[in-house]
């Protein structure tokens, strides 16, 4: 797994979530890195209690910190901001392009902290500035595999190299389902507990089939072949036929895989010549959504059998 971070740099020079940030000061703490999507309003940490202090949180100021910024005497403010950067501080941002007192712009340049500055209400953006941090600082993982979307259920396929992925994964693109990535899976662990996978940039689209080579999908089934990302509801393991090995006949104990700590329905399918493992992979998919409407098949049966496994009492056998 990989601990995600950016820089206050990334943050200047984001485009698509439109945060209008501009420096004011502290332009050589632009490399601090942030490793969490939390934000805080310091509020009582201006007047000098810092009890409660997230240094590692984006400090965002709006009019009520600025407004008591600029009414405060400038010897109890220039103390109380001097000892509040004193303090590893990520960055400060105000908001509603507001110009922060110059005592603020000093100590913050003093102490290299980052002051940054946009035209955006509070509100709105404290809202977008934490979606592109819960979007940039999410989980990760990369794991070897094929992900397609079966009937709108996001299906991991998993199995050592030459079992036959991508030829299934090619098969239910001709039955009329989608690819998702073939190969390196990169996965994001969203909030609060699903995982996102998609194909990294390069061989989005791509299949290799052994003795045919590297496909694209998208050109040759067209865009309703393709889906950039989904999210993954079940992993499908492909394994060598095993004459020796037990597998599961009934399917009453659900196995589970676990992913950056998120627990997945996980089967086990053995494959060898004759067995249609598409059909499989698909029946397995609709399966699994008529487990999510409240109807297990497996247990179902179980239970019609045993309501028929009637015990006899004792001395009532027939003569």
């Amino acid at each position: 797994m990989n601990t995600a971070s950016l820089t206050i740099q990334d943050l200047l020079q984001d485009k698509e979530y439109g945060l209008d940030l501009s420096l004011f000061a502290g332009e050589k703490g632009l490399s601090h890195r942030l490793y969490s999507a939390r934000i805080q309003k310091p509020g009582l940490a201006l007047t000098g209690y810092t009890e409660h202090l997230h240094p590692d949180r984006l400090q965002v100021l709006g009019n009520t910190e600025i407004s008591y910024l600029h009414k405060m005497p400038p010897e109890q403010s220039t103390a109380n901001i001097a000892r509040f950067c004193s303090f590893p501080i990520s960055c400060f941002i105000v908001t509603k392009g507001l110009d922060p007192p110059d005592y603020l712009k000093n100590e913050a340049e003093k102490a290299g902290i980052p002051l940054l500055g946009t035209s955006l209400q509070s509100s709105i953006f404290i809202s977008l500035i934490t979606k592109f941090l819960e979007e940039r600082l999410l989980p990760t993982t990369h794991i070897h595999g094929v992900l397609v979307d079966v009937l709108g259920v996001g299906v991991l396929l998993l199995g050592k190299s030459g079992i036959g992925k991508s030829e299934c994964a090619l098969d239910l693109v001709i039955r009329g389902h989608r690819l998702v990535g073939d190969d390196i899976i990169n996965i994001k662990k969203k909030v609060p507990s699903s995982l996102v996978g998609q194909a990294g940039e390069l061989i989005q689209y791509h299949l290799e089939i052994r003795g045919l080579g590297i496909i694209n999908i998208k050109d040759l089934y067209g865009v309703s072949s393709i889906r950039e990302k989904k999210i993954i509801d079940m992993v499908i393991e492909l394994v060598e036929w095993d004459p020796d090995q037990e597998y599961d006949r009934l399917g009453i104990d659900d196995q589970i895989y676990t992913i950056l700590g998120v627990e997945l329905p996980h089967i086990c399918i053995p494959v060898r010549p004759g067995r249609n493992i598409t059909s499989i992979i698909e029946v397995a998919a609709r399966n699994f959504l008529l487990k999510g409407m409240g109807y297990h098949s497996a247990k179902e049966f179980q239970e019609k059998l045993l309501a028929r496994m009637e015990v006899r009492p004792i001395g009532d056998e027939v003569e």
